[in-house]
């Protein structure tokens, strides 16, 4: 699997939840109290990193205590910990809001098992969220990001311009696209592989690549156009809709996703770039390396990505630790 689709993909995790008592008995709960399938997802992964906390300790959810609760918050916050889909070392720490994230999930989990009558050890207020931080100011919370990427189909009234606007939506946010090279796309630009070559700023060209979630609603919006037109996004109003050049502009597709932040009540401005913005965070804070996440983004320079990736000090901060041959390391002093 793709890194991005690690980040972006809807697929439920197919861990061994082994030391969660009646996890699927919590999981069929959420979805038979509807729960979005979002929703569903980040709990399913967020109680992943309590899954592997629990297993790192050799120790179950029967024998949670106070003490334990204090080194979950500390294993979340450390580099120590497993990322949940790649199951590997993590390479940067999660934010505060992530931190939290899955603390809610362990209350919400928690809060089931007594409704249950589990005899659990601990109470979900115990689980106290840490000091918000925001370590990404220009970028919205994932959860605020899928949102607004998700409002189209709802918000609108015409059902073409509700699976349109979605449609761009999750384009820029699979791919990590400029708004400019989105309207630029042709339908014969999509062959069904899932990779897109475009030519971006400078003409510089290079390959994006969806997810199979945003393969399905480009699907679905090219399904209901019955126009031949060649441009991917086209406009269904206006002076200009006999114009067989016509395409959806920058500024209406800007207007829209203000007019969507507005709806949803998402304090932080955001655009059509910021989804670029959050695609290159939220895959540098999954582990993805500065140099992959430069190529996706078309970047020159890795300077460049770099002041997109708020993680990066953390990320170098810690490369540096763990890798220079003179760190303190277990056995290497500071030798000269």
């Amino acid at each position: 699997m793709s890194i991005i689709n690690l980040i972006l993909s809807m697929d439920s995790p197919s861990p061994n939840y082994s030391n969660l008592d009646l996890i699927d008995d919590f999981f069929l709960f959420l979805e038979t109290n509807n729960y979005s399938p979002e929703t569903i997802y980040n709990y399913k992964k967020d109680l992943l990193h309590f899954d592997n906390f629990l297993k790192s300790r050799n120790i179950y959810i029967k024998d949670m205590n106070k003490r334990l609760i204090f080194e979950f918050k500390a294993y979340l916050a450390s580099t120590e910990r497993e990322t949940p889909t790649r199951h590997q070392k993590a390479s940067i720490r999660l934010s505060s809001g992530s931190i939290n994230r899955c603390l809610s999930a362990v209350r919400a989990y928690i809060l089931f098992l007594i409704d249950q009558e589990y005899d659990c050890p601990v109470v979900p207020d115990q689980f106290k969220m840490v000091k918000r931080e925001r370590p990404h100011p220009n970028v919205a919370d994932l959860n605020e990001l899928i949102s607004l990427i998700e409002s189209p189909s709802s918000l609108e009234k015409d059902p073409l311009i509700g699976a349109r606007n979605r449609a761009m939506l999750e384009a820029l946010f699979a791919t990590g696209m400029r708004i400019s090279e989105l309207l630029k796309l042709n339908k014969r630009d999509l062959d069904g592989s899932g990779r897109i070559f475009i030519t971006g700023k400078g003409r510089k060209q290079r390959f994006v690549y969806l997810t199979e979630r945003a393969q399905v609603y480009l699907d679905q919006y090219l399904a209901l156009r019955e126009d031949n037109q060649q441009a991917l996004f086209v406009p269904t109003k206006g002076k200009n809709i006999k114009n067989a050049q016509r395409r959806i502009s920058t500024n209406y597709l800007q207007e829209r996703i203000k007019r969507y932040r507005e709806k949803l009540k998402i304090n932080l401005p955001t655009s059509a770039h910021s989804l670029r913005h959050g695609f290159a965070t939220y895959l540098a804070e999954e582990g993805a390396s500065p140099a992959a996440i430069q190529i996706l983004l078309g970047h020159e320079s890795l300077n460049t990505t770099t002041r997109y990736v708020n993680a990066s000090d953390r990320f170098a901060q810690e490369t540096h630790r763990k890798f220079h041959p003179l760190a303190e390391k277990p056995g290497n002093h500071g030798k000269i």
